[in-house]
C-alpha cells in the first residue's frame, strides 16, 4: 500500500469515527494502518539520519590545533 493510500483510508477512519464511530474491525484496521505509517515514517527518518556527514570547519580545526600547541 502506498503512502498516499495509506494516508487517505486512515484519515476516512477518523472521519468515520467522529460521525458515526467505528466498528471493532475498523478500530483493529485504524491502529495496525497508524502502526505501518509511523514505521515509515521512522524507517525515513533513520535513512535521513544515516546519510548525514559531520563535516569540521577548516577555521575551527585549526583553531584546535592551535589550542594544543
Amino acid at each position: 500500500m502506498d503512502i498516499d493510500t495509506l494516508i487517505a483510508r486512515i484519515n476516512e477512519l477518523a472521519r468515520k469515527k467522529k460521525s458515526s464511530g467505528l466498528t471493532a474491525e475498523e478500530t483493529v484496521e485504524r491502529d495496525e494502518l497508524r502502526a505501518i505509517y509511523l514505521n515509515n515514517i521512522r524507517s525515513n527518518f533513520r535513512q535521513q539520519l544515516d546519510t548525514i556527514e559531520f563535516v569540521e570547519d577548516a577555521e575551527s580545526s585549526d583553531n584546535t590545533k592551535n589550542k594544543h600547541k
